[in-house]
């Protein structure tokens, strides 16, 4: 990939990573009623946390009825990341389940593995949420599966 110009943050994503990606989400939600969100940009030049909860408020993920999205947030160029969940995921993982999968995360984006990393942490997120908000029959897709992408720099 570099020697590759990189116009657009997607470029860092063939079309077939961009869809294992979308179908990954697909099917961990016919596992849970969790709705899980990956945003992507270029860089993020505050705090990968605060940037991912503005994301999250933009993207209208509080607005689910359970309260149960969680948002993937990655900054591609400066291998920065974040993961948030709304309130009623907050209120059924154990303290440390964000940091836990944030380490596993970093092994794989350290190393550029950016598709790997994220595959594992919809694996990981989808399989500890069915216990608590199982799918059921009549789930409603709340919110979008496709990634979302930006190119300019947050601020």
């Amino acid at each position: 990939m570099a020697l590759l110009k990189i116009k657009s943050v997607r470029d860092y994503f063939t079309p077939e990573e961009r869809e294992r990606l979308t179908e990954a989400v697909k099917e961990m939600e016919l596992k849970t009623s969790a709705e899980i969100r990956i945003h992507i940009e270029r860089k993020c030049q505050g705090d990968p946390l605060d940037r991912a909860a503005y994301i999250f408020g933009k993207l209208g993920m509080h607005k689910t009825a359970l309260r149960n999205g969680v948002l993937i947030y990655l900054a591609i160029e400066n291998h920065q990341f974040a993961f948030i969940g709304d309130r009623g995921i907050n209120a059924v993982v154990p303290p440390n389940f964000w940091t836990d999968l944030k380490l596993k995360a970093q092994k794989y984006f350290s190393e550029g593995q950016f598709t790997q990393g994220l595959l594992e942490v919809i694996e990981e997120i989808g399989t500890y949420l069915q216990k608590f908000f199982p799918y059921k029959e009549n789930d409603i897709n709340e919110l979008p599966d496709e990634i979302s992408f930006k190119d300019k720099p947050s601020k």
